[in-house]
Formats: structure tokens, C-alpha cells, sequence
């Protein structure tokens, strides 16, 4: 099994996501092959990110269409999700549900926040695999899992697309805690989930204060290893369909330019997004 090292880009690469809403019918035509593909009902920015280099992503699309359809596609999924639960709840999060209802949340409001949580909890996993699948190959490692072939009824996409708060919307109560997350994550933006948690902001102050607070341990990053270590473990032990091999996939990424551009775009997600997957695990735990 090929050994990935968690890595972080540095310098981190200037990312270049292309927004549903500013998509060309082309940029269109893929985004809605990666949501009704990975049965999400918004395109991640590691998925729109990636997209901007659009021989490479089609290339890597192509290759995972098949894969995604799979058993065992769902399994990893859900193991990589209970990974990454198992890892947040021994972090120790901090309940906030009768906090809420003092600020005078209902039972309907606490379920919503509960709802936008699943989407981003289920959501994110297959984005994470497929960020996984794109290192490995980039890197050179043979992409030869075993896993089985057996198809997979997805379920139809339940969850609205959530909505986001985007920076220029943000009071400056808002701009100050996005701000903070950049600096504490250190990225120079703000994933979706975080936008999305945003929209009720006597909410997400709180949840951000304990969800920091736990990030400045130093446990985190362990937890956070080992839910990245599940998911090289998970993403290449799938059923390699298209019998894609690392150079097709480089070569389709050295005809949108710099290859080590690509690379480091795909490091960065790669690194990134098992944190994303413990964090908002997190979220979930503190609304139990």
C-alpha cells in the first residue's frame, strides 16, 4: 500500500476555483457530473479548485465516474466518515444545544443547523477520497486496489444546496471569525462548510471558539493524521475501473501548464481536507 506523508504546500499555492454561478456550459456540464457522481448538492472548492486545470480534472473525473458507482465507493465513504466522528468525540467538544436555546433557538432551528451539518458530514468524504486518489497518482503511485466492482444504488440528493455566506454578505462580527479561521488554519480562504455554519452567526461563534480551542491542542494534528492515513488506506484499496495510470493523469495535467502548479494545488486540498472532515465531525458532536 503506498505511504502518503500528510503535507502541507509551502508556499500555498494560489488556488483559482471557478464559482458554480460563473461556470461556462462546459465548467457547467462537469460540475453536474461531480454532484450527481459524488450525490452532493454543491461543488466542493477542492472539486471547483481542481476544475480550473481542466485537462487534468476531466481526466480525473473520467476515471473516478465508474469508481463512484460502487459498494465499495460507499464503504469507503462511510468508514472514512466514521474515522473521522471517532476522532472528533475523543476531542472532547463541548455541548452547545441548551446554550442555543437560551439565545432562543427552537427545537426546528437547532434541527436545520443538524441538517446543514449532515450534508458537509456525508458530503465531504467522497471529495476527500477523490483529493487522495489525485496525490497518489500525481505522485507516481500505481493505483491498483482490489476493492469490488459490485454496483451501488446511490440514493437520490436529499439536502438543498446550502447557503453560503460569502465575505462581501459578512457583518464584521462575521469577517473578524472568517478572518480567524484563515489565521488559525492558515489558508488564505474559507472552505463552504464554514460559510454555510456562517448563515446563523450566534451559532458559529461559539462552535468556532471551542472548534479553535481544540485545534491549538496538540492532539489535533494526531487525530487529524490518522483520519488522513484512513483515507490513503480507503482511496487505494478502490476498484481501479479505468485502469487510469499516474501518467495519463500527469500528462493531462502537464497540458494545463506547470505540472508542479497541479501537484501543489492537489497537496494542498489533500492536506487540508481530513482537518475539514475531523472539524466539522466536531460541529456535530457539540450539537448532541
Amino acid at each position: 500500500m503506498s505511504k502518503l506523508s500528510r503535507l502541507k504546500p509551502d508556499p500555498i499555492p494560489t488556488i483559482h476555483p471557478v464559482p458554480e454561478y460563473a461556470a461556462d456550459a462546459g465548467r457547467t456540464a462537469v460540475y453536474e457530473r461531480t454532484k450527481r457522481g459524488f450525490s452532493v448538492p454543491w461543488m466542493g472548492v477542492v472539486a471547483m479548485a481542481f476544475a480550473h486545470y481542466r485537462e487534468f480534472y476531466n481526466c480525473l473525473l473520467q476515471a473516478m465516474e465508474p469508481v463512484v458507482m460502487t459498494q465499495a465507493f460507499a464503504d469507503a465513504c462511510q468508514k472514512l466518515r466514521f474515522a473521522a466522528e471517532k476522532e472528533a468525540e475523543s476531542l472532547g467538544p463541548v455541548a452547545i444545544c441548551s446554550k442555543l436555546t437560551k439565545l432562543g433557538y427552537d427545537d426546528r432551528e437547532i434541527e436545520e443547523i443538524k441538517n446543514c451539518n449532515e450534508v458537509f458530514s456525508s458530503g465531504n468524504m467522497p471529495y476527500v477520497l477523490m483529493a487522495t486518489l489525485a496525490r497518489l497518482l500525481l505522485e507516481e503511485h500505481s493505483w491498483d486496489g482490489k476493492g469490488s466492482a459490485k454496483m451501488y444504488n446511490a440514493p437520490s440528493i436529499t439536502f438543498k444546496r446550502p447557503v453560503l455566506i460569502e465575505l462581501h454578505h459578512a457583518d464584521p462580527t462575521t469577517a473578524a471569525l472568517f478572518a480567524d479561521i484563515r489565521q488559525t488554519l492558515g489558508l488564505p480562504f474559507v472552505n463552504t462548510d464554514y460559510r454555510a455554519f456562517a448563515r446563523w452567526p450566534s451559532y458559529f461563534n461559539p462552535a468556532w471558539t471551542d472548534l479553535r480551542s481544540i485545534i491549538l491542542r496538540e492532539e489535533y494534528e494526531h487525530a487529524v493524521l490518522r483520519v488522513h492515513e484512513a483515507a490513503v488506506l480507503l482511496a487505494g484499496s478502490l476498484p481501479n475501473m479505468s485502469k487510469i495510470t499516474p501518467q495519463q493523469l500527469i500528462g493531462c495535467a502537464t497540458q494545463d501548464g506547470q505540472l508542479s502548479e497541479v501537484l501543489s494545488v492537489v497537496r494542498l486540498f489533500q492536506w487540508l481536507l481530513p482537518g475539514l472532515a475531523v472539524n466539522v465531525a466536531v460541529f456535530r458532536h457539540q450539537l448532541v
